[in-house]
């Protein structure tokens, strides 16, 4: 499965260790002069897809994000962890908020169907709005398997074995390719993404 190409999704989210306000008029959170970064969950995807590529299971690595302009900072981290390709949905600040998971779900189906992916890595949520619903949603719309919350996974040719947390310990699943995989933390350590690496990407 050299040929094997990975769709992983990234968000731009408020940083995880910025305090949060609420606007006063309590439409939202004060987004304006906020440091923001990719989700954690999604560097953890990320990191994963790249992982799989340096062992050669992998052909390439593409990063997608939607949102605003801003969001192409969140591409560059990615390129500069090693991803091949950025793609980005643009979608105007002012609608931005309003993106949620199955609209995110219905252009992830979309871009993995054009650039002919057999794996999509995504994070299992995203710290913003807490939803863990985009992985599940991606997989209904592409009619393919998923195996969430992974916290260990292992290609062998066609099929993907997802080690899982569960409540009662650790669930095994073995998934045939495509498929759709979210990351949990245990997955991996996220490679530090230098600034260098990060200036150097377009």
């Amino acid at each position: 499965m050299a040929e094997l190409r990975a769709l992983v999704g990234v968000k731009r989210v408020i940083d995880y260790a910025v305090k949060i306000r609420v606007k006063p008029d309590k439409t939202g959170v004060v987004t304006d002069g906020v440091k923001h970064s990719m989700n954690p969950f999604c560097e953890i995807a990320v990191e994963e897809a790249v992982r799989l590529k340096e062992k050669k299971l992998v052909k390439e690595v593409i990063a997608v994000s939607c949102g605003p302009k801003q969001c192409q900072e969140t591409l560059r981290t990615a390129l500069a962890m090693g991803a091949d390709r950025g793609i980005h949905v643009e979608v105007p600040e002012s609608e931005a908020e309003r993106l949620g998971p199955l609209q995110v779900s219905r252009v992830l189906t979309a871009l993995a169907q054009k650039e002919k992916a057999g794996l999509v890595l995504l994070g299992k949520q995203a710290i913003d709005d807490d939803c863990n619903q985009t992985g599940q949603m991606t997989a209904a719309m592409l009619d393919w398997p998923q195996g969430t919350f992974a916290s260990k996974l292992t290609l062998e040719g066609d099929k993907v074995t997802v080690e899982r947390e569960i409540d009662g310990g650790l669930e095994t699943i073995r998934l045939k390719l495509p498929a759709v995989v979210t990351a949990d933390l245990r997955l991996n350590e996220p490679r530090y993404a230098t600034l260098p690496n990060i200036m150097g990407t377009n």
